[in-house]
């Protein structure tokens, strides 16, 4: 299954369980001074970032690769939403036409196919921007429980590519989500679209898992990238 298909598949439940992504969006609006009037928001899901904004604006720009989830975000006529993918140079060729004051991203760009030409692509807007990407040690405890590898970029990777491009503020934070059973934890991964679409265990795998899970929370790594 498509990452997007996912995404729009349990859509509705989305902003039930997206309380990590709010978490990052809080953190990320936290950092803005200025109160730009035209944002391009990159992968804008249900409209978490246009929520929480408290300013007035003139145009508010969402894409998303995810119908689903575009049918969820607020809408006005000062908000423009396109259903697009940034893997794809067409999204940027006709975003870079226009012009924007402020460039966002929450909890997005970890499914960038190239996330260094994605970078490249964000440069050109030369405008300043707040990122944040969920990197490798999310879910951490179960990658090494189940002996798999975490299809994340580590912290680490994701600051030496955006150093190519940015003259930023580069931050890892580290977020724990506490369950009362290690069943509601994965339904948790589930629907909050954090799994990236992989299925990659049986269900004699899963269950196992599910067993042997030794902690009570979820892990979750966010890198911030604040700048121009």
């Amino acid at each position: 299954m498509k990452i997007s298909s996912e995404f729009s598949k349990y859509a509705p439940h989305y902003n039930s369980y997206n309380i990590i992504q709010n978490r990052v969006v809080e953190k990320l609006l936290s950092h803005i001074n200025e109160k730009p009037k035209r944002i391009l928001d990159l992968g804008c899901g249900s409209g978490s970032v246009c929520r929480a904004i408290d300013w007035e604006y003139e145009r508010f720009s969402g894409v998303d690769f995810a119908k689903g989830m575009l049918e969820l975000h607020p809408k006005s006529s000062k908000i423009e939403l396109i259903y697009g993918d940034f893997n794809d140079d067409g999204l940027f060729e006709n975003l870079l036409r226009d012009r924007y004051d402020f460039v966002f991203s929450a909890s997005a760009l970890q499914w960038a196919d190239d996330l260094d030409r994605v970078f490249g692509k964000i440069k050109q807007f030369n405008a300043p921007l707040a990122l944040a990407i969920f990197t490798a040690n999310t879910f951490k405890t179960i990658n090494k429980t189940a002996s798999i590898n975490s299809i994340l970029k580590s912290a680490d990777e994701v600051n030496e590519l955006q150093k190519k491009y940015f003259d930023a503020e580069f931050e890892v934070v580290n977020y724990r989500l506490e369950f009362e059973s290690t069943r509601e934890m994965f339904r948790y991964i589930k629907r909050s679209g954090v799994s990236g679409a992989r299925k990659i265990l049986s269900y004699k795998e899963s269950k196992k898992l599910l067993n042997e899970y030794p902690l009570n929370y979820l892990e979750f790594e966010v890198v911030f990238i604040y700048g121009c």
